[in-house]
Protein backbone atom coordinates (compact mmCIF):
# COMPACT_ATOMS: atom_id res chain seq x y z
CA UNK A 1 0.00 0.00 0.00
CA UNK A 2 2.75 2.06 1.09
CA UNK A 3 4.95 1.53 -2.37
CA UNK A 4 1.33 2.85 -4.32
CA UNK A 5 1.40 5.71 -2.50
CA UNK A 6 4.79 6.40 -3.11
CA UNK A 7 4.25 5.93 -6.98
CA UNK A 8 1.30 8.11 -7.38
CA UNK A 9 3.38 11.00 -5.12
CA UNK A 10 6.28 10.58 -7.71
CA UNK A 11 3.82 10.60 -10.72
CA UNK A 12 1.95 13.87 -9.65
CA UNK A 13 5.76 15.43 -8.95
CA UNK A 14 6.85 14.45 -12.30
CA UNK A 15 3.75 15.69 -14.08
CA UNK A 16 4.35 19.30 -12.80
CA UNK A 17 7.41 19.26 -13.37
CA UNK A 18 6.98 18.13 -17.06
CA UNK A 19 4.14 20.99 -17.62
CA UNK A 20 7.43 23.21 -15.70
CA UNK A 21 9.44 22.68 -18.28
CA UNK A 22 6.97 22.81 -21.38
CA UNK A 23 5.95 26.10 -20.82
CA UNK A 24 9.93 27.35 -20.56
CA UNK A 25 10.68 25.38 -23.65
CA UNK A 26 7.67 27.18 -25.36
CA UNK A 27 8.48 29.43 -28.21
CA UNK A 28 7.59 32.88 -27.76
CA UNK A 29 8.15 35.29 -30.78
CA UNK A 30 10.01 38.11 -30.09
CA UNK A 31 8.51 41.35 -29.89
CA UNK A 32 9.39 43.82 -32.19
CA UNK A 33 9.14 47.86 -32.55
CA UNK A 34 7.10 50.04 -34.79
CA UNK A 35 9.26 52.71 -37.06
CA UNK A 36 8.98 56.20 -34.93
CA UNK A 37 9.83 58.10 -38.38
CA UNK A 38 9.81 58.27 -41.98
CA UNK A 39 12.31 60.52 -43.10
CA UNK A 40 11.82 60.21 -47.21
CA UNK A 41 9.61 61.49 -49.17
CA UNK A 42 8.79 64.58 -47.61
CA UNK A 43 5.14 64.97 -46.52
CA UNK A 44 3.00 66.05 -49.65
CA UNK A 45 5.62 65.55 -51.56
CA UNK A 46 5.00 65.41 -55.62
CA UNK A 47 6.15 63.36 -58.14
CA UNK A 48 5.88 63.51 -61.69
CA UNK A 49 5.99 60.16 -63.46
CA UNK A 50 8.21 59.54 -66.41
CA UNK A 51 8.15 56.71 -69.27
CA UNK A 52 11.30 55.50 -68.05
CA UNK A 53 12.65 51.70 -66.83
CA UNK A 54 15.01 53.17 -64.35
CA UNK A 55 13.23 56.20 -63.36
CA UNK A 56 12.57 55.33 -59.39
CA UNK A 57 11.40 56.98 -55.79
CA UNK A 58 13.51 56.29 -52.52
CA UNK A 59 11.51 55.65 -49.52
CA UNK A 60 13.64 55.57 -46.09
CA UNK A 61 12.65 55.22 -42.41
CA UNK A 62 14.19 54.84 -39.06
CA UNK A 63 15.31 51.89 -37.87
CA UNK A 64 13.07 48.81 -35.43
CA UNK A 65 14.19 46.85 -32.70
CA UNK A 66 13.63 43.12 -31.92
CA UNK A 67 13.66 41.94 -28.53
CA UNK A 68 15.86 38.92 -29.70
CA UNK A 69 18.77 41.17 -31.53
CA UNK A 70 17.67 40.11 -34.96
CA UNK A 71 16.80 42.72 -37.73
CA UNK A 72 13.18 42.99 -38.12
CA UNK A 73 11.45 42.38 -41.77
CA UNK A 74 10.01 46.13 -43.69
CA UNK A 75 6.96 46.19 -46.02
CA UNK A 76 5.73 49.77 -47.07
CA UNK A 77 2.18 50.16 -47.20
CA UNK A 78 -0.15 52.48 -49.81
CA UNK A 79 -3.70 53.14 -49.40
CA UNK A 80 -6.26 55.72 -50.01
CA UNK A 81 -6.44 58.73 -48.12
CA UNK A 82 -9.07 58.26 -45.75
CA UNK A 83 -7.56 54.66 -45.12
CA UNK A 84 -6.42 52.78 -41.98
CA UNK A 85 -3.89 50.17 -43.85
CA UNK A 86 -6.08 47.61 -42.74
CA UNK A 87 -6.58 46.70 -46.67
CA UNK A 88 -3.84 48.49 -48.56
CA UNK A 89 -3.35 49.13 -52.07
CA UNK A 90 -0.42 47.96 -52.66
CA UNK A 91 2.36 46.41 -50.22
CA UNK A 92 6.29 46.63 -51.28
CA UNK A 93 9.27 44.89 -49.42
CA UNK A 94 11.95 46.82 -48.68
CA UNK A 95 15.46 46.38 -50.34
CA UNK A 96 17.99 43.46 -49.73
CA UNK A 97 14.26 40.77 -49.38
CA UNK A 98 12.59 43.01 -46.33
CA UNK A 99 16.09 43.73 -44.30
CA UNK A 100 16.50 47.08 -45.38
CA UNK A 101 15.12 50.24 -43.68
CA UNK A 102 14.72 51.75 -47.46
CA UNK A 103 13.54 50.63 -50.61
CA UNK A 104 13.61 51.82 -54.26
CA UNK A 105 10.10 52.24 -55.91
CA UNK A 106 10.21 52.29 -59.82
CA UNK A 107 7.75 55.00 -61.08
CA UNK A 108 5.91 51.86 -63.38
CA UNK A 109 4.75 50.53 -59.40
CA UNK A 110 4.06 54.08 -58.57
CA UNK A 111 1.66 53.95 -61.16
CA UNK A 112 0.01 50.94 -60.81
CA UNK A 113 -0.30 52.12 -56.87
CA UNK A 114 -2.23 55.34 -58.61
CA UNK A 115 -4.43 53.33 -60.92
CA UNK A 116 -5.43 51.37 -57.85
CA UNK A 117 -6.09 54.39 -56.10
CA UNK A 118 -8.39 55.69 -58.92
CA UNK A 119 -6.31 58.14 -60.50
CA UNK A 120 -6.60 58.50 -63.94
CA UNK A 121 -3.85 58.39 -66.72
CA UNK A 122 -2.40 61.76 -66.51
CA UNK A 123 -4.09 62.94 -63.80
CA UNK A 124 -2.61 64.12 -60.03
CA UNK A 125 -4.24 62.59 -56.84
CA UNK A 126 -2.67 61.34 -53.69
CA UNK A 127 -1.95 58.18 -51.71
CA UNK A 128 -0.67 57.71 -48.15
CA UNK A 129 2.39 55.40 -46.91
CA UNK A 130 3.68 53.98 -44.49
CA UNK A 131 5.67 51.07 -42.73
CA UNK A 132 5.13 47.75 -41.09
CA UNK A 133 7.74 46.15 -39.07
CA UNK A 134 7.73 42.13 -38.58
CA UNK A 135 9.64 39.42 -36.72
CA UNK A 136 8.22 36.36 -37.34
CA UNK A 137 4.20 36.28 -36.69
CA UNK A 138 4.47 39.60 -34.60
CA UNK A 139 4.34 42.74 -36.69
CA UNK A 140 4.14 46.47 -35.71
CA UNK A 141 2.79 49.57 -37.69
CA UNK A 142 4.37 53.32 -37.71
CA UNK A 143 1.74 55.61 -35.92
CA UNK A 144 3.70 58.19 -38.37
CA UNK A 145 2.53 57.67 -42.59
CA UNK A 146 2.62 60.99 -44.99
CA UNK A 147 1.24 61.46 -48.14
CA UNK A 148 2.33 61.34 -51.41
CA UNK A 149 1.28 63.40 -54.56
CA UNK A 150 1.62 61.15 -57.68
CA UNK A 151 0.74 62.25 -61.41
CA UNK A 152 0.45 59.51 -63.39
CA UNK A 153 1.87 58.26 -66.49
CA UNK A 154 -0.54 58.82 -69.91
CA UNK A 155 -0.59 54.98 -70.10
CA UNK A 156 -3.59 52.67 -70.52
CA UNK A 157 -6.29 52.33 -68.90
CA UNK A 158 -7.72 48.91 -70.37
CA UNK A 159 -4.60 47.08 -71.51
CA UNK A 160 -4.84 44.94 -74.37
CA UNK A 161 -4.15 41.59 -73.74
CA UNK A 162 -3.15 40.28 -76.98
CA UNK A 163 -1.68 42.59 -79.98
CA UNK A 164 -0.80 41.65 -83.73
CA UNK A 165 1.04 43.93 -86.46
CA UNK A 166 -0.24 44.75 -89.81
CA UNK A 167 -0.72 47.29 -92.65
CA UNK A 168 1.63 47.15 -95.74
CA UNK A 169 5.17 47.93 -94.43
CA UNK A 170 4.28 44.69 -92.23
CA UNK A 171 5.59 41.18 -93.71
CA UNK A 172 2.18 39.57 -94.16
CA UNK A 173 0.86 43.29 -95.25
CA UNK A 174 -2.34 44.50 -94.98
CA UNK A 175 -4.47 41.03 -94.69
CA UNK A 176 -5.10 41.13 -90.68
CA UNK A 177 -5.96 37.53 -90.73
CA UNK A 178 -1.84 36.64 -91.62
CA UNK A 179 -1.12 39.64 -88.93
CA UNK A 180 1.94 38.33 -87.52
CA UNK A 181 1.26 37.68 -82.90
CA UNK A 182 3.64 39.34 -80.29
CA UNK A 183 5.10 37.81 -77.67
CA UNK A 184 3.27 38.52 -74.57
CA UNK A 185 6.32 39.76 -72.09
CA UNK A 186 4.08 40.85 -69.50
CA UNK A 187 0.77 42.34 -68.51
CA UNK A 188 0.45 45.21 -71.06
CA UNK A 189 4.08 44.81 -72.55
CA UNK A 190 4.59 43.51 -75.74
CA UNK A 191 7.79 42.56 -77.93
CA UNK A 192 8.42 41.51 -81.79
CA UNK A 193 10.86 40.91 -83.73
CA UNK A 194 9.81 41.22 -87.39
CA UNK A 195 10.86 43.02 -90.75
CA UNK A 196 9.73 46.49 -91.19
CA UNK A 197 10.11 47.98 -95.07
CA UNK A 198 10.70 51.63 -95.28
CA UNK A 199 7.74 54.69 -95.97
CA UNK A 200 5.37 52.02 -95.74
CA UNK A 201 2.24 52.17 -93.10
CA UNK A 202 2.39 49.62 -90.45
CA UNK A 203 0.50 49.48 -87.09
CA UNK A 204 -1.26 46.75 -84.55
CA UNK A 205 -4.07 45.85 -83.49
CA UNK A 206 -5.46 43.71 -80.76
CA UNK A 207 -7.42 41.18 -82.21
CA UNK A 208 -8.16 40.18 -85.95
CA UNK A 209 -11.46 40.57 -86.55
CA UNK A 210 -13.37 43.85 -87.84
CA UNK A 211 -14.12 45.05 -84.68
CA UNK A 212 -10.36 45.35 -83.17
CA UNK A 213 -8.81 48.65 -81.32
CA UNK A 214 -5.74 49.80 -83.49
CA UNK A 215 -2.51 51.60 -82.05
CA UNK A 216 0.40 53.36 -83.76
CA UNK A 217 3.64 54.64 -82.87
CA UNK A 218 4.66 58.15 -82.95
CA UNK A 219 8.38 58.74 -81.70
CA UNK A 220 8.87 56.74 -78.57
CA UNK A 221 4.70 57.01 -77.63
CA UNK A 222 2.04 54.22 -78.23
CA UNK A 223 -0.92 55.99 -79.20
CA UNK A 224 -4.64 54.63 -80.14
CA UNK A 225 -6.14 55.45 -83.25
CA UNK A 226 -9.99 56.21 -83.19
CA UNK A 227 -10.87 55.97 -86.81
CA UNK A 228 -9.48 55.16 -90.12
CA UNK A 229 -5.47 53.51 -90.39
CA UNK A 230 -2.94 54.87 -88.14
CA UNK A 231 -0.28 56.33 -90.55
CA UNK A 232 3.14 55.19 -88.78
CA UNK A 233 6.38 54.06 -90.57
CA UNK A 234 9.93 53.67 -90.30
CA UNK A 235 12.55 55.83 -91.99
CA UNK A 236 14.78 52.39 -92.99
CA UNK A 237 13.76 48.84 -94.07
CA UNK A 238 15.82 46.41 -92.24
CA UNK A 239 14.93 43.86 -88.94
CA UNK A 240 13.71 45.72 -86.11
CA UNK A 241 13.23 44.39 -82.26
CA UNK A 242 10.31 46.49 -80.95
CA UNK A 243 8.78 46.68 -77.41
CA UNK A 244 5.52 48.34 -76.40
CA UNK A 245 4.75 48.68 -72.70
CA UNK A 246 1.41 50.21 -72.55
CA UNK A 247 1.34 50.55 -68.95
CA UNK A 248 3.51 53.03 -69.74
CA UNK A 249 1.97 54.00 -73.19
CA UNK A 250 5.89 54.24 -74.31
CA UNK A 251 7.77 51.78 -77.09
CA UNK A 252 11.60 51.37 -77.91
CA UNK A 253 12.86 50.22 -81.32
CA UNK A 254 16.38 48.82 -81.76
CA UNK A 255 17.36 47.92 -85.32
CA UNK A 256 18.99 43.97 -85.21
CA UNK A 257 22.47 44.22 -87.17
CA UNK A 258 23.08 40.58 -86.90
CA UNK A 259 22.59 37.06 -85.32
CA UNK A 260 24.87 34.11 -85.52
CA UNK A 261 25.66 30.74 -83.73
CA UNK A 262 28.42 31.42 -81.27
CA UNK A 263 31.29 29.00 -80.30
CA UNK A 264 32.15 29.62 -77.04
CA UNK A 265 35.39 27.82 -77.47
CA UNK A 266 36.39 30.25 -80.24
CA UNK A 267 34.99 33.21 -78.45
CA UNK A 268 33.43 34.88 -81.38
CA UNK A 269 30.14 33.83 -83.83
CA UNK A 270 31.29 31.01 -86.17
CA UNK A 271 28.23 31.21 -87.95
CA UNK A 272 26.17 33.70 -89.39
CA UNK A 273 22.11 32.97 -89.44
CA UNK A 274 19.86 34.81 -91.81
CA UNK A 275 16.25 36.73 -91.30
CA UNK A 276 13.93 34.31 -92.92
CA UNK A 277 10.80 35.95 -91.50
CA UNK A 278 8.51 36.30 -88.51
CA UNK A 279 11.35 36.30 -86.08
CA UNK A 280 13.11 33.39 -87.14
CA UNK A 281 16.70 33.40 -87.96
CA UNK A 282 18.68 30.02 -90.01
CA UNK A 283 21.93 28.98 -90.72
CA UNK A 284 24.52 26.65 -91.35
CA UNK A 285 28.11 25.05 -91.27
CA UNK A 286 30.56 23.16 -89.85
CA UNK A 287 30.73 22.29 -86.42
CA UNK A 288 34.00 20.47 -85.26
CA UNK A 289 34.31 20.75 -81.34
CA UNK A 290 37.99 21.69 -79.85
CA UNK A 291 39.95 19.17 -78.41
CA UNK A 292 41.18 20.10 -75.00
CA UNK A 293 43.12 18.13 -72.14
CA UNK A 294 39.69 16.66 -70.83
CA UNK A 295 38.23 16.03 -74.02
CA UNK A 296 36.05 17.98 -76.88
CA UNK A 297 34.52 20.97 -76.20
CA UNK A 298 30.93 22.07 -77.51
CA UNK A 299 29.51 25.06 -75.56
CA UNK A 300 27.75 27.51 -77.67
CA UNK A 301 24.92 30.01 -77.88
CA UNK A 302 23.45 32.86 -79.98
CA UNK A 303 24.66 36.52 -80.53
CA UNK A 304 22.51 39.25 -81.57
CA UNK A 305 23.93 42.78 -81.95
CA UNK A 306 21.29 45.96 -81.92
CA UNK A 307 21.37 49.50 -82.41
CA UNK A 308 19.90 52.19 -81.10
CA UNK A 309 20.19 55.87 -81.60
CA UNK A 310 23.71 55.09 -83.35
CA UNK A 311 24.64 53.04 -80.43
CA UNK A 312 25.14 49.32 -80.79
CA UNK A 313 24.52 46.86 -78.07
CA UNK A 314 25.64 43.04 -77.45
CA UNK A 315 23.21 40.15 -76.78
CA UNK A 316 23.47 36.67 -75.86
CA UNK A 317 20.80 33.96 -76.06
CA UNK A 318 21.34 31.17 -74.16
CA UNK A 319 19.30 28.55 -72.04
CA UNK A 320 16.41 29.56 -69.28
CA UNK A 321 18.86 27.35 -67.05
CA UNK A 322 21.27 29.01 -66.29
CA UNK A 323 23.53 25.91 -64.42
CA UNK A 324 22.77 23.71 -67.62
CA UNK A 325 25.92 22.25 -68.60
CA UNK A 326 25.36 18.65 -69.79
CA UNK A 327 24.63 17.74 -74.02
CA UNK A 328 21.61 16.89 -74.93
CA UNK A 329 19.99 12.91 -74.89
CA UNK A 330 18.29 11.46 -78.09
CA UNK A 331 15.38 12.59 -76.66
CA UNK A 332 16.03 15.49 -74.96
CA UNK A 333 12.87 17.40 -73.23
CA UNK A 334 12.31 20.88 -75.47
CA UNK A 335 12.65 22.48 -72.84
CA UNK A 336 16.21 21.93 -72.96
CA UNK A 337 15.91 24.53 -75.88
CA UNK A 338 14.11 27.65 -74.75
CA UNK A 339 16.34 30.62 -74.93
CA UNK A 340 16.29 33.81 -72.92
CA UNK A 341 18.65 36.66 -72.75
CA UNK A 342 21.93 37.31 -71.10
CA UNK A 343 24.44 39.60 -70.91
CA UNK A 344 27.42 38.89 -73.41
CA UNK A 345 29.98 36.64 -71.63
CA UNK A 346 32.09 33.83 -73.67
CA UNK A 347 31.60 30.73 -70.99
CA UNK A 348 28.14 31.84 -69.36
CA UNK A 349 24.82 30.55 -69.94
CA UNK A 350 25.44 28.39 -72.67
CA UNK A 351 24.22 24.66 -74.52
CA UNK A 352 26.19 21.73 -75.35
CA UNK A 353 26.00 20.56 -78.92
CA UNK A 354 24.93 16.29 -79.28
CA UNK A 355 27.98 14.45 -80.37
CA UNK A 356 26.51 13.93 -84.36
CA UNK A 357 27.04 17.29 -84.58
CA UNK A 358 30.61 16.84 -84.10
CA UNK A 359 31.47 17.49 -87.55
CA UNK A 360 35.80 16.52 -87.37
CA UNK A 361 34.49 13.06 -86.15
CA UNK A 362 31.11 12.56 -88.06
CA UNK A 363 31.26 14.98 -91.52
CA UNK A 364 27.85 16.02 -90.73
CA UNK A 365 27.64 20.06 -90.41
CA UNK A 366 24.60 21.55 -88.59
CA UNK A 367 21.77 23.84 -89.22
CA UNK A 368 20.44 26.19 -86.23
CA UNK A 369 16.91 27.76 -86.46
CA UNK A 370 16.56 30.36 -83.85
CA UNK A 371 12.51 31.05 -82.97
CA UNK A 372 11.65 34.84 -81.64
CA UNK A 373 8.23 35.39 -82.31
CA UNK A 374 5.03 35.10 -80.82
CA UNK A 375 3.39 31.39 -81.98
CA UNK A 376 5.58 29.46 -79.11
CA UNK A 377 7.83 30.52 -76.42
CA UNK A 378 11.79 31.12 -77.23
CA UNK A 379 13.86 28.54 -78.41
CA UNK A 380 16.10 27.36 -81.13
CA UNK A 381 16.61 23.82 -82.94
CA UNK A 382 19.63 21.68 -84.40
CA UNK A 383 19.80 19.96 -87.29
CA UNK A 384 21.97 17.71 -89.66
CA UNK A 385 22.42 20.27 -92.43
CA UNK A 386 21.75 18.39 -95.90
Amino acid sequence: MKTKFLFLILSICFAFITAGCNNDLQYKEPEVTAVTQLLSPNQQQHVTLVPSATASLFFEWTSAFCADGYEPIYEVLFDLPNGDFSHPLYVMTSDDNGARHHVTITHKILDKIAQKAGIANAETGSVIWTVVTSRGIRQAKSSEFRTLSITRLAGFSELPTQLFITGEGSEEGVNTQKALRLTSVENGVFELFTHLEAGKNYYFIDNKDGNSRKFFISGTSIKEQVEGAPNATIGESGIYHLTLDFNIAVCSIEKVLSVGWYFSPSGKVDIPLSYIGNGTWQGSGATPFKQEGWGRDERYKFEMVVENGGSQKVIHWGPTNSNLDSRPSDNESPDYFLVKQWSPSQWDNKWKLHGIFDTEKTGNKTKFTLYLNGDAPYHHTTEIAN
